[in-house]
């Protein structure tokens, strides 16, 4: 590429960033890392009456979050100081600009005023229901309407000057044929006829969408525009503000959506909530209702297997491998393989993908983030038994937890389930595995097994495995009527990691007084 690379992701801060919206994030991180350019962040305010309070702060957490820091961008949501020299880069701070673009256009006679109220618009659109067509507001039907094509110049400065609401409307072109190309979904035609004069400036002095998206491309040389799909119906005039200010457009790739699991329509919030998975990066607290919408952090999800599942939603690298690494998308991505068709969003993927993220964590990171868990459970058990619970559990103890059990887990907060015999005794017993475990000489069996233990004094994984299974062997008993009925009174249930790895982890003394209470119960 001979230009320098400059991308930007343009958000609305309206309320939480939805994975559709981080997913096109991230293809443009990807895309700006790959060639060395720019990732550029600008916050599209415009609409102020759909400003959610707390939302840009939260799109600004949720792409460092996912790793995907921006070059340039507001540098916090308080204040006007920007990274970069293109700046600013919320839209409500750059409104004076729009104004004087608007005007060009006036100008050059690609755009014009019109002065139709709301109530007259909506007349007309009815008129239309009424005789089975649509009202599109263009060529057709723009000199009956109320606008400076309309009006004498007399009447449309007088208008003006009396304060009259208006809006600046583009002026759509008659009988062309528009010619445009996407990086994704290659050539595409299209009649001008069928288009409608976009409104581009608002009677309450803000620019629209389409206005400030193209001015502020423009001014910031955005040279590649990487968006959703469902931007694909504005391109035509986006080419054309492009061509009636003299700018050179930049290319435009459209991704494709992200569909519901089942394949059928766009993802919404509504399905993560009837099927149990987040569509938010963070947990979301609406800040007039205090609704709380569920995040992936908080959900339990790695940073990395939400941007490696996200990369595959509409991209494939051509090849068999699915684990990439951040640095291993940057250097394999390319737009031309990112697919036209809706991408089907897999919850049970997104899983696979963290499980195999969890097997790569050191257990030391995990045993820190689980033991706040321990500790909240032993809590619980403490309250329930009036006794006050033990939450000194060395953190290095939990982590050579972790080492016997992750490999089970999906996220951190399965840790609990699969590994809480390690931090407290089972008060009860799984009453199917009781009957499968416990025999008329199971208790017989378990005291010689807990006197075997007594006189083991090096307590260690090897001299157990030795020693136990030498005396089974030798006494010529069936290993299951002894190690089931053993590990259930570790376990309170026939689940877990190796019995001997239990037992050295609890200790001499508390496998003993397990296998006691198990023969007292059962």
């Amino acid at each position: 590429m001979t230009k320098n690379v400059r991308v930007r992701f343009a958000p609305s801060p309206t309320g939480p960033l939805h994975i559709g919206g981080v997913r096109t994030a991230l293809f443009n991180y990807l895309f700006a890392k790959k060639h060395n350019g720019t990732f550029v962040l600008r916050i599209e305010d415009t609409d102020q009456t759909r400003y959610v309070e707390g939302a840009e702060q939260y799109i600004i957490d949720a792409l460092n979050w996912c790793g995907m820091p921006f070059d340039e961008g507001p540098t916090e949501a308080t204040h006007s100081t920007s990274t970069g020299n293109y700046g600013p880069y919320r839209q409500s701070e750059r409104k004076t600009l729009y104004k004087k673009y608007a005007d060009m256009l006036i100008t050059s006679g690609n755009a014009y005023y019109a002065f139709d109220t709301a109530d007259e618009l909506d007349f007309h659109r009815k008129d239309h229901e009424a005789k089975g067509k649509t009202f599109i507001y263009n060529w057709h039907n723009r000199l009956k309407l109320k606008n400076s094509l309309s009006l004498s110049a007399e009447e449309t400065q007088a208008k003006i000057e009396s304060g009259e609401d208006y809006v600046i409307r583009f002026k759509s072109p008659q009988d062309e044929t528009l010619y445009l190309k996407d990086i994704i979904r290659g050539d595409i035609k299209i009649d001008t006829n069928i288009l409608d004069d976009k409104v581009l400036f608002k009677s309450d002095g803000m620019p629209t969408y389409h206005l400030a998206n193209i001015v502020d491309d423009h001014l910031m040389e955005i040279t590649h525009v990487i968006r959703g799909e469902e931007w694909l119906p504005s391109l035509a005039l986006h080419y054309q503000l492009y061509q009636a200010f003299g700018w050179e457009a930049p290319e435009f790739a459209h991704l494709p959506l992200i569909l519901k699991p089942t394949g059928k329509g766009k993802l919404s919030k509504r399905d993560g909530d009837k099927m149990g998975f987040p569509v938010f990066p963070l947990e979301w607290t609406d800040p007039k209702t205090n609704e709380v919408s569920r995040g992936y952090k908080e959900d339990g999800y790695f940073p990395e297997a939400m941007v490696n599942f996200l990369a595959f939603l509409g991209w494939n690298p051509g090849t068999e491998q699915e684990i990439f690494s951040m640095d291993q998308l940057i250097e394999a991505f390319d737009l031309k393989k990112v697919n036209k068709s809706g991408a089907r969003f897999d919850p049970d993927k997104t899983k696979w993908f963290n499980h195999h993220y969890m097997q790569e964590q050191s257990d030391a990171i995990l045993a820190e983030q689980f033991k706040p868990i321990v500790d909240e459970n032993l809590n619980v058990i403490a309250s329930e038994a009036e006794q006050s619970a033990n939450n000194d559990i060395d953190v290095q103890y939990i982590a050579l937890v972790i080492g016997l059990i992750k490999e089970r887990a999906t996220f951190v907060h399965d840790f609990w389930d699969l590994s809480h015999f390690f931090f407290t005794a089972p008060t009860a017993y799984d009453e199917k595995a009781s009957k499968k475990a416990f025999k008329d000489d199971t208790a017989d069996i378990l005291k010689k097994v807990k006197d075997l233990v007594l006189h083991i004094d090096d307590f260690t994984v090897t001299a157990l495995q030795k020693d136990i299974k030498g005396w089974i062997t030798s006494n010529d008993i069936g290993f299951g009527k002894v190690m089931m009925p053993l590990r259930l009174a570790l376990v309170g249930a026939l689940q877990g990691p190796d019995v001997f790895d239990i037992m050295f982890m609890i200790g001499k003394n508390e496998t003993v007084k397990r296998i006691d209470n198990v023969i007292k119960v059962l």
